[in-house]
């Protein structure tokens, strides 16, 4: 299986509390969701947010709608979560939300997504990589609005050698 893996850093000029508090609850999540997505929570809330949560979404990809659920793996409070998908459109999806007080009071939020995708190479190349890097520049765009700041690490996307994947 070809995994890839999916970075971006940005800088909110808000504390680490607010912004983990905001990430933690799972109802933003449609906040920082693009509207072509037709993105919809499907899991009653309020959401207890934790390791082991669950959480069901739709969403529409190319206008095809799609059930996606994903377990909240690693919940560390405030620095660090981790939601994995269980089932949906990825072979294998793995985001791991990571958040820095920085001296200045701010917070450096980051994205590592470890994916893979039917088709490999060719798919991702042709389909997903250009979707995701609309999603998250969308996403990137959304958390400057409401928290204020810049990236400081604008999306990449990289395939990741066999040790790298395995190892998380």
């Amino acid at each position: 299986m070809t995994v890839f893996e999916l970075t971006a850093r940005a800088a909110l000029a808000r504390p680490l509390s607010e912004v983990f508090a905001f990430f933690g609850d799972a109802a933003n999540l449609e906040a920082l969701t693009p509207p072509w997505l037709g993105f919809e929570i499907r899991t009653p809330r309020p959401i207890a947010m934790g390791q082991g949560a669950l959480i069901d979404y739709r969403i529409s990809l190319r206008g095809i709608p799609v059930s996606w659920r994903t377990e909240i793996t690693h919940w560390e409070p405030p620095h660090r979560f981790v939601d994995e998908q269980l089932r949906g459109p990825y072979r294998l999806w793995v985001h791991e939300h990571t958040f820095e007080e920085q001296p200045d009071g701010t917070t450096l939020a980051g994205d590592r997504v470890r994916y893979a995708v039917l088709g490999g190479r060719l798919v991702n190349r042709l389909l997903v990589e250009r979707d995701l890097r609309k999603i998250f520049a969308f996403r990137e765009a959304k958390m400057s609005e409401l928290f204020g700041g810049r990236s400081v690490e604008p999306v990449r996307i990289r395939e990741v050698s066999d040790s790298e994947a395995a190892g998380g």
